[in-house]
């Protein structure tokens, strides 16, 4: 590096010395409050952090007493609690589930080692010396949540459908991986942080400095991310904690670097001056997934950053520019944005409109900068459009680009990085906010005559969704990845069914935006993300011309400085001692890292074992709105760095969750909800004080509590994890968007309770000691069960059990709660347990009822049969009621397995057995039982008559 020569100081004046004085002590105040924050959170760090008050009202919440046995398991030898609480229920298990290793993919001895043999080929040792499991293995990754908050009921549904299945897979038996992490969030993270130091400080970043603003966001990770997997853990995600990933991990870092270095040697990569969408709060470009597009009616006057008074939007101007070389001949435009006339180049008619025709080819003058400007033809003006005369301004303005490529129009950009209007604007306009400008210029061309007049004119402004900017076209130098190419092999891969979309209703927006792409613009200017690895090079010879650092040619990526050094000294044929170096400041957009996310977990660039047993996975999982964003980009890169593997086999798209009145959940209308307030319950008072704590402006926060007040005036009642899992699965239907009804969940905690008393009262009939009860394996003893409902209900077993395989193996979650739904509560408990009642007590006067002691020992039988596989195939969905109930069922002599969640589920071959007569003779009774109810006085319901008339059927029917 060259050393920089030397200045004299400069003599400061007293406003500098003032504004230096001030920013010293507002520095001083920043340092005195993190020391305060930090003995804060030492003094707090031994307390136990709650989500907040529970809300018990109208939720039975008995809290009971537990313990753990020896093995860390929890002590179920004492008697069933007679009330359900899923307090006791869901506690204990979880940490023992995760101390047993179950969730890892080398439970049950599974050596996953791999030996390398050469440069190319690794072998498992499990796979020469033990056996292969047979059932296969399944992989799925965690779409990473985001550090800036905590999560709330989209991420619940995501995490919770993810995990049903992976459950599912494990149980089927094969080998699982379940990748949990977090995502940095580079932008959101940022915005978050920047106004938590402004709130509390009063500072921004550029104040405190680059290096010290990295480290409070650390901070804020580090605060932020123990909380997100705390909710992931109580949310009951099997997830293997041993390969948690953070998005700035070293070993993220590393393959970030690698991806760039290997694209941009392949000229995948490449640096570009292309229109950008500009937040100037921000100072950086964003993606288009960052852009809000609001539609404006008309004149609007909105709050902008930065601007005290609001900012009028929605009006089309007209103004006229005078045509070169006429006596008093105008051309007259309209724009909605009158600021970006100091931008003009050139006007654009449509070539057919005889209005225009006589002008094309001539000039117009600007009145401010007296730029001399051409007429020009071209067919996308629309003629019936305002004049059908169109000011262009390629700089600022993405349909003036294309034209202004089009007709080799200088480019000529008019605003700094933070929207102030550059020297080019001319002396009048220089220095001044844009939306300042506006009024000044409006004004000045009234005092010239060419002002022609506004109206209101509906129209749509691009917002920052991170800074509620409005957002600017403006022309830089960024970093691109040239798309085409991986967009036709991901095209490619879906239309030959090599990866496959469900729904299939999505694959036609997938083969549209990518049918229609453009390269990606991956940099951009803030301080938290990746640091992009390329380096400007200066080349330090007498004669050399000034690099440009648009300039692709004078860039090389490299791994560190020593590598970028030797790269540049090769690449441009000098000694490595005649070399300056200057590596790019910006990051890379958040999607770029997350792109690389199902194989940079898995250690790539490495040669890792879990690279080479878990990769490709097998299922990606996500809400539809990121198909484009992120799960194309993911295909592009495995594609483009994996030697053209594809990263998963299969994209399930999950609804995008909205509130019970159906608009999208939203901080300011107070409908965000944390999944655990649901679990736990929580006051109208607690929900308030959250939004409070949070970064509403007066106006969004009395807007947000009114909605609260509407949808919970009694708070949200205490549901449990597994009530709030099955509620969101039930939701989960193969749609575009789910109104997610929170209080609906309360319904589910109900259905919880019906399993947690038929349970019950399964086990008061199986013996007096639930130990001395010997189930049988299968009912090869009993090859024929007389009785109908007998038969019967294990001929609904069997389609439950197929309903439920089908469910999980086609994502119909709506067939596999409704499968499990219906057999619980309405088949068996409503049904056949109703109907099993005159067998048991019976009594000693079971000969006189027509019962015999071996009638009593097969529906017995039936019924743990039920129960145990009942609890198995609810499992994957509601793992904590069927652990805590399945630890305390007799085990059949062949049962090895020490946890339900590694418990085999139940397979359709299994449960074969179907008997049509019996479907058809119990169906018939119940349309008669509930023509019955309808037309009797009784309180009894249809499931009472139709159980009475099953055993009214079947009374001299009883085995002798």
């Amino acid at each position: 590096m060259v050393e920089e020569q030397q200045q004299q100081p400069k003599q400061r004046t007293e406003k500098e010395i003032a504004r230096e004085k001030a920013k010293a002590e507002k520095l001083a105040k920043f340092a005195a409050k993190q020391k305060k924050i930090e003995e804060d959170a030492n003094k707090s760090s031994q307390n136990v952090k709650k989500s907040g008050k529970k809300n018990t009202q109208n939720v039975d919440a008995t809290e009971f007493q537990w313990a753990v046995d020896s093995d860390g398991r929890k002590d179920v030898s004492k008697m069933l609690p007679s009330t359900y609480s899923p307090v006791y229920v869901e506690a204990a298990w979880y940490e023992w589930w995760e101390r047993e290793g179950f969730f890892r993919p080398e439970y049950g001895g599974r050596d996953l080692t791999y030996v390398f043999i050469s440069n190319f080929l690794y072998v498992n040792v499990f796979n020469i010396f033990g056996v292969p499991n047979s059932k296969g293995q399944f992989t799925i990754v965690i779409p990473p949540p985001n550090v800036t908050g905590v999560l709330h009921l989209g991420h619940s549904l995501s995490t919770t459908v993810e995990d049903s299945i992976a459950r599912w897979h494990r149980m089927c038996g094969k080998t699982v991986l379940f990748v949990p992490g977090c995502d940095h969030a580079g932008i959101a993270t940022q915005v978050v942080v920047e106004k938590k130091l402004e709130r509390e400080c009063g500072l921004n970043r550029h104040q405190i400095g680059r290096e010290k603003f990295i480290n409070e966001v650390w901070k804020w990770k580090n605060n932020k991310g123990h909380i997100i997997y705390d909710q992931i853990r109580k949310l009951g995600a099997g997830v293997d904690w041993d390969r948690a990933v953070f998005m700035m991990d070293q070993k993220i870092v590393r393959a970030v670097t690698e991806a760039f270095v290997q694209m941009h040697e392949k000229g995948v990569i490449y640096r570009s001056k292309k229109l950008v969408n500009w937040s100037c709060t921000l100072r950086s470009a964003i993606s288009d997934i960052e852009v809000d597009k609001k539609e404006i009616e008309g004149r609007t006057f909105v709050s902008v950053p930065s601007y005290k008074g609001k900012v009028e939007l929605g009006v089309l101007a007209e103004f006229a520019y005078p045509i070169e070389g006429s006596s008093g001949e105008e051309l007259v435009v309209a724009t909605t944005r009158i600021e970006t006339m100091l931008g003009d180049v050139a006007v654009a008619v449509h070539p057919d409109d005889p209005r225009y025709k006589h002008l094309i080819g001539k000039n117009c003058i600007h009145p401010f900068v007296q730029r001399s400007m051409p007429i020009i033809a071209d067919t996308f003006v629309d003629p019936n459009f305002g004049t059908g005369a169109v000011k262009i301004t390629p700089a600022h303005d993405h349909n003036d680009y294309e034209v202004g490529v089009r007709h080799s129009l200088p480019f000529i950009n008019i605003l700094s990085d933070n929207g102030i209007l550059l020297p080019n604007c001319g002396e009048k306009f220089a220095g001044m906010k844009r939306f300042d400008a506006r009024k000044k210029i409006v004004e000045d061309l009234k005092a010239l005559g060419l002002y022609k007049g506004d109206k209101g004119h509906q129209m749509i402004v691009p917002f920052c969704s991170r800074s509620n900017d409005v957002i600017e076209p403006i022309v830089k130098s960024q970093w691109y990845i040239r798309c085409k190419d991986m967009a036709e092999r991901a095209l490619n891969a879906v239309s030959s069914g090599s990866l496959k979309i469900v729904p299939e209703s999505h694959v036609k927006t997938w083969n549209n935006w990518l049918g229609e792409i453009k390269d990606w613009c991956i940099s951009r200017q803030i301080w938290w993300g990746h640091q992009i690895p390329a380096y400007f090079v200066t080349i330090n010879e007498p004669g050399r011309t000034e690099a440009d650092p648009s300039d692709d040619t004078c860039w090389v990526s490299a791994r560190n400085e020593h590598e970028a050094k030797s790269k540049a000294a090769s690449k441009f044929g000098v000694s490595a001692d005649k070399i300056t170096l200057k590596r790019d400041e910006d990051v890379l957009d958040t999607w770029f890292s997350a792109g690389l996310w199902p194989f940079s977990v898995m250690g790539w660039p490495e040669k890792t074992a879990d690279m080479q047993n878990f990769f490709p996975g097998h299922l990606m999982e996500t809400g539809h709105d990121i198909l484009f964003f992120w799960v194309a980009r993911m295909v592009f890169m495995s594609q483009e760095l994996c030697n053209g593997q594809l990263p998963f086999k299969e994209i399930f798209l999950h609804a995008m969750v909205r509130d019970a009145h159906g608009r999208k959940m939203s901080k300011s209308l107070g409908n965000v909800i944390d999944p655990l307030d649901v679990i736990y319950g929580i006051s109208l008072e607690d929900l308030h004080k959250r939004l409070e704590d949070g970064n509403l402006d007066s106006k969004e926060l009395s807007t947000a509590k009114a909605g609260q007040r509407r949808d919970y005036p009694q708070g949200i009642p205490e549901c449990g994890t597994d009530a709030l899992r099955f509620a969101l699965m039930a939701y989960t239907t193969q749609d575009r968007a789910i109104n997610l009804d929170v209080l609906r969940v309360r319904g589910y905690r109900f259905f919880c309770n019906k399993i947690w008393q038929g349970v019950r009262f399964v086990f008061s009939q199986l013996d007096n000691n639930l130990n001395e009860y010997k189930p049988e394996v299968d009912f090869k003893r009993y090859p024929d069960i007389e009785t109908m409902t007998d038969r019967w209900i294990l001929s609904r077993l069997g389609k439950c059990v197929a309903d439920c395989n089908s469910g999980f193996s086609k994502y119909n979650f709506r067939q596999l709660t409704t499968a499990l739904y219906q057999f619980w509560y309405y088949e068996f408990c409503d049904v056949y347990l109703e109907s099993s009642k005159p067998v048991f007590f019976a009594g000693n006067q079971a000969v006189e009822n027509g019962c015999s002691t071996k009638q009593i020992e097969i529906v017995r039988h039936i019924l743990y049969h039920c129960v145990d596989t009942f609890l198995r195939l609810a499992s994957p969905i509601m793992p904590f009621i069927t652990e805590e109930l399945w630890q305390r069922l007799p085990k059949r002599q062949n049962e090895m397995a020490k946890s339900i969640c590694v418990a085999a589920y139940p397979e359709p071959e299994q449960y074969s057995f179907h008997d049509e007569e019996a479907e058809s003779n119990a169906e018939l009774i119940r349309k008669i039982a509930l023509a019955k109810a309808k037309g009797s006085s009784t309180t009894k319901d249809s499931s009472e008559q139709c159980s009475e008339m099953m055993n009214d059927s079947e009374k001299n029917n009883c085995t002798t």
